[in-house]
């Protein structure tokens, strides 16, 4: 089995590759701002994403976000554990907590996005 690559998007999204699987997720700084998650909207199995489109809406207790999809693609799957727990989101953002798989459309979308240190930069680095 081929080690996973991930790569993470400014909206906070990272897009985990493994062999031919293609995961989707919120990254643990963007989980853990808005709180417990405890309702979600996905796309549906067939669906097709569009870069920079909204392909989730997350509820959290005290608000609710809108994720821009950082590649373009069709959905494979969607995580059904997370209709009896969504709060796998909180608890494992980068495994468990996944939304969504999809087929790439274009591996260069993938390619552009920040790799994690990259992204630890643009998070935490003095923007000013």
């Amino acid at each position: 089995m081929a080690e996973k690559e991930v790569k993470i998007s400014e909206q906070h999204v990272w897009v985990g590759v493994e062999d031919q699987h293609v995961h989707l997720g919120l990254t643990n700084y963007i989980q853990s701002a808005p709180g417990t998650v405890i309702s979600f909207e996905l796309p549906d199995v067939g669906d097709n994403i569009e870069e920079g489109e909204i392909f989730a809406e997350i509820e959290s207790v005290s608000t609710v976000h809108e994720f821009l999809s950082p590649i373009s693609g069709t959905v494979l799957a969607v995580n059904l554990q997370l209709d009896d727990h969504p709060s796998i989101i909180n608890e494992d953002p980068y495994s468990e907590g996944w939304l969504i798989e999809v087929r790439l459309k274009n591996r260069s979308e993938f390619n552009d996005l920040m790799d994690m240190d990259e992204y630890y930069h643009f998070v935490f680095t003095d923007k000013s």
